[in-house]
């Protein structure tokens, strides 16, 4: 195959790359064909995918590599692996969070950039279909319907509508504030609890920044979006889920974690008007005697907010699309630096 290869700067010696991922299922899913021939159009890319149990075999090429592109399976550095490639500048992640191995890449002076924007558009387009239907209140008419008695006598429940009402977001993160876009389309009040975000940019995002517990009192449907680390695990617990709103809607992708589940359970119980769309849980999926696989008022899905399938290959392009910006020496999109990984999921 003919590859048409570009300086990054005019008069620069080729750029090279290669795949560094350990499962090589990951990168044929999120890199199609069609994504590959582009990076190829681009730079002169090695044929072979290096991994952490071939690394040894490549040891030379390893030196004359300037970029690595990878996805859910990236390896975490050593500093010996990283000294045998002195010529690598920069890693393109085609997932979401780096928090597993960015550490050794950012402190060896890399330059990191992830796909986390485009596996927010996905999550962001499945709660704002949720989010309607709750107005619409979908889910529980839909349980009402499946017995002759409620439908038969016109008794399904109906939700209040779209049009006026109120849904909270938990976090103006990529995926909040993604979603706070999309519902800008609407003629609904946004709340949003974020501690990290200011007045100006919720003003951007058409949002009223309150505080959480005002979120779940006020809301029709709440939201979560808080990022996965040590200090939202068990954030969101039974005084929040006992103040909602009669009839609401709370919705998760974000994790499991985030939740103290044996008091959402405890909740549900007491109060079937309440409904729980949960695409994540904790563990994942949940243990053969769970609860939630009897409630009426959970309804679970197998974490499939995030990118999937036609998907995956989105991730993909935002790579290729800040490589180019790479090579041109122009100001990225989605790099991720050190003091991002504190707050970062």
């Amino acid at each position: 195959k003919c590859r048409i290869s570009i300086d990054r700067n005019e008069g620069n010696a080729v750029k090279k790359a290669a795949f560094l991922c350990d499962s090589l299922d990951n990168i044929e899913r999120v890199y199609s064909n069609e994504c590959r021939e582009k990076i190829a159009d681009s730079v002169d890319m090695y044929p072979e995918i290096i991994s952490s149990e071939n690394y040894a075999e490549h040891v030379d090429i390893l030196p004359e590599l300037d970029a690595v592109f990878s996805t859910w399976g990236m390896p975490v550095m050593t500093a010996e692996q990283l000294a045998q490639m002195p010529a690598l500048e920069v890693v393109f992640y085609a997932a979401g969070s780096v928090k597993g191995f960015a550490e050794p890449l950012l402190r060896h002076g890399l330059t990191l950039c992830s796909a986390w924007g485009a596996n927010a558009v996905p999550v962001a387009e499945f709660c704002l279909a949720q989010i309607l239907l709750s107005c619409k209140g979908y889910f529980r008419n839909t349980r009402d319907c499946n017995g002759p008695e409620l439908r038969r006598g016109n008794r399904v429940f109906r939700g209040p509508g779209v049009f006026g009402e109120t849904v909270g977001l938990v976090g103006l993160g990529m995926v909040g504030r993604a979603l706070a876009t999309l519902l800008r389309g609407f003629e609904l009040r946004v709340l949003a609890y974020d501690p990290y975000v200011d007045e100006a940019t919720a003003s951007k995002l058409g949002v009223e920044l309150v505080e959480l517990s005002e979120v779940f009192a006020r809301s029709f449907v709440v939201s979560n979006h808080l990022p996965n680390n040590a200090a939202t695990e068990g954030m969101l617990n039974d005084k929040l889920f006992a103040c909602m709103r009669r009839d609401a809607t709370f919705i998760n992708t974000g994790r499991g974690a985030q939740v103290v589940e044996e008091a959402l359970i405890d909740v549900l119980q007491q109060r079937p008007d309440l409904t729980a769309l949960l695409d994540v849980t904790l563990p994942e999926p949940p243990q053969p005697d769970s609860v939630f696989y009897a409630m009426h008022n959970a309804q679970l899905s197998s974490h499939i907010a995030g990118s999937l399938n036609d998907e995956l290959q989105r991730m993909a392009n935002y790579m290729i699309e800040e490589f180019g910006r790479w090579q041109r020496g122009e100001a990225l999109f989605y790099q991720v630096t050190e003091e991002m990984l504190e707050t970062m999921a």
